[in-house]
C-alpha cells in the first residue's frame, strides 16, 4: 500500500483534566481533500494545532510522509511542506496585496522567481486587479483570499484550512469553493468548516469529530444521511 501523506496514531491532547483530543487515528492520502466537521468543542481546532506544531500532543504520533513530526516546531513543520490558513486572516493590513504575497514567496524562492510566483498567485486567487490596494482596505472575503495566496506562495504539499468560508457572502463562498477545488488538483487539503452548503460543494470524504474522538468517516452523501451525525451536529442543516 502507498504510504499516507499524513497520519496520526493514538493522538491525544489533555489540558489538565480535560481530554480535548482522545486517541485519534487519522490518515490522509497524497492529493486527497478531507473535510473535518463536528460541534463546537469537538476537538477539531486542537487537532489542527497539533498538526502544525502550535500544540504538542500529550500522547501519540503525527507522521508526515513517514517522518515523525509530533514534537516539531511550527517553523520546522512549515518547512517540510505543511501550510495553514487560519480562520482570522494573518496578513499585514498596512501593506498591499502584492507586498503581502511577495513576503511569503520570497521566503523560499529566489528574487527572480519571486516576481513570477507573486503574479501567478495574484491571478490564481483572483486579486490581480486589487494587487496594489492595502490589505486593510479589502472586504472580508478578499482578505481571506490574500492569506490563501500567502500559503500557496510557499508551495506546501498539504494545506490546512480553518473555516475558510466563515463570514463570507454567498458569492464569496462559491468562489472560495472553486478555489479549493482548483488547489486540490495539485495539493492535498484538510478543511475544517461549519457551513454544510460549502462542505457539499467541495467534499468527497468527511471525518466527523465528537467529544475529542473520530465518530465516523465516510463520503459526504453518507454523512448527510447518518442519523447519529444529524443528531450531534447537522440538525436542520442536513435537511436543507
Amino acid at each position: 500500500m502507498t504510504e499516507p501523506l499524513l497520519q496520526t496514531r493514538d493522538l491525544s491532547m489533555h489540558f489538565g483534566g480535560v481530554r480535548a483530543v482522545r486517541h485519534v487515528d487519522f490518515s490522509l492520502a497524497e492529493g486527497e481533500l478531507r473535510c473535518l466537521i463536528g460541534p463546537n468543542g469537538a476537538g477539531k481546532s486542537t487537532f489542527f494545532k497539533m498538526l502544525t506544531g502550535q500544540l504538542q500532543p500529550t500522547h501519540g504520533h503525527i507522521l508526515f510522509r513517514g517522518q515523525e513530526i509530533s514534537y516539531a516546531h511550527a517553523h520546522e513543520i512549515a518547512r517540510l511542506g505543511i501550510g495553514i490558513k487560519t480562520q482570522v486572516p494573518s496578513v499585514f493590513d498596512g501593506l498591499s496585496v502584492r507586498e503581502n504575497i511577495w513576503l511569503a514567496a520570497n521566503r523560499i524562492h529566489s528574487r527572480a522567481q519571486t516576481k513570477r510566483v507573486v503574479d501567478e498567485m495574484l491571478e490564481r486567487v483572483g486579486l490581480t486587479e486589487a494587487a496594489e490596494r492595502l490589505v486593510g482596505q479589502l472586504a472580508h472575503g478578499q482578505r481571506q483570499w490574500v492569506e490563501l495566496g500567502l500559503v500557496l506562495a510557499t508551495d506546501p504539499q498539504l494545506i490546512l484550512l480553518d473555516e475558510p468560508a466563515a463570514g463570507m457572502t454567498h458569492e464569496e463562498v462559491h468562489k472560495t469553493a472553486e478555489l479549493v477545488r482548483e488547489i486540490n488538483r495539485t495539493k492535498a487539503l484538510i478543511v475544517v468548516e461549519h457551513d454544510m452548503q460549502f462542505i457539499r460543494m467541495i467534499a468527497k470524504q468527511v471525518t466527523v469529530f465528537n467529544q475529542g474522538s473520530v465518530l465516523v468517516e465516510d463520503t459526504v452523501e453518507s454523512i448527510m444521511r447518518n442519523p447519529q451525525v444529524r443528531d450531534i451536529y447537522l440538525g436542520k442543516q442536513a435537511a436543507a
